[in-house]
């Protein structure tokens, strides 16, 4: 299985953010998504995009996705 590690672009990054927030409870901060990308197993990408996530509540995934669309 690839990972977010191999040139899959914004798409690749999206979905492993998404797998690794597996069991987060919505609304949620960045950090508490930090925490649950992190308990899951999360790579150093995926947690590097989390961490460029705006500072914000995400009531949702869409809104996790939407915030890295944002990311620079």
């Amino acid at each position: 299985m690839a990972t977010s590690k191999s040139d899959g672009g914004p798409i690749r990054k999206f979905v492993d953010v998404q797998k690794s927030l597996k069991g987060a409870s919505y609304p949620a901060d960045k950090t508490s998504l930090r925490e649950t990308a992190a308990s899951n197993g999360a790579d150093d990408d995926v947690l590097q995009a989390i961490d460029a996530l705006p500072e914000q509540e995400y009531g949702s995934p869409a809104e996790v996705s939407k915030g890295l669309g944002q990311e620079e």
